[in-house]
């Protein structure tokens, strides 16, 4: 059966503990920001006008998403390949979210509002790494925050050493491309990208 309203899903599930809407904030506390500032590591979640989603991966030393205030976040855009798909999604629909990981810790922070892209020299240069200020950054105004409990990632065994693949038993970056690209060279593919690794991070 496909669930189809509210209704119908409803019907599979309890109501939500009362504590889980009292828990939403409407701005960043001082739980939120010391999560943040303790942070590496988010899921940037965005969607184009058409509601076509995406999500991206952002990383950066701890704290490399500053918080402007109460209510507003700063996001440094890092090179990349230059698609800027999350980008491009918030030039047609400001919504996003935003997932916070700390390594070693199983709770994660969720953070919902609307973004805009600035280039203004004032905001970014702060975010300078290596001498590299970013092109742009999203600033994103805070509707939305709050702690997620730690099941997820207990289940999925994230921080275990032991639960960590043999690297070996998954192809490279190039052997893949290499497979879905008519004509690419897995090795040199490769080669570029530990390049781009050691000396274009920023």
């Amino acid at each position: 059966m496909t669930v189809a309203n509210d209704g119908e899903l409803r019907a599979v599930y309890a109501p939500p503990a009362p504590r889980a809407a009292q828990k939403v904030l409407d701005h960043l506390d001082v739980h939120c920001r010391n999560f943040i500032g303790l942070s590496p590591f988010c899921v940037l979640s965005s969607s184009d006008a058409s509601g076509h989603a995406d999500a991206s991966p952002r990383g950066d030393p701890p704290g490399f998403v500053k918080v402007l205030d109460e209510k507003t976040l700063l996001l440094p855009d890092r090179p990349g390949n230059n698609q800027v798909d999350s980008l491009q999604n918030v030039v047609e629909n400001p919504g996003v979210g935003l997932l916070f990981f700390v390594p070693g810790m199983n709770e994660t922070l969720r953070v919902k509002g609307k973004a805009e892209i600035t280039t203004d020299p004032e905001l970014l240069d702060p975010l300078t790494v290596s001498g590299r200020p970013p092109r742009s950054g999203l600033k994103v105004v805070v509707e939305e925050a709050f702690l997620h409990c730690g099941r997820a990632l207990i289940r999925g065994r994230i921080w275990d050493s032991d639960a960590q693949i043999d690297r070996s038993s998954y192809p490279t970056y190039g052997q893949v491309l290499a497979d879905q690209i008519a004509g690419a060279d897995a090795r040199a593919i490769d080669a570029d990208e530990d390049e781009a690794n050691r000396e274009r991070l920023y």
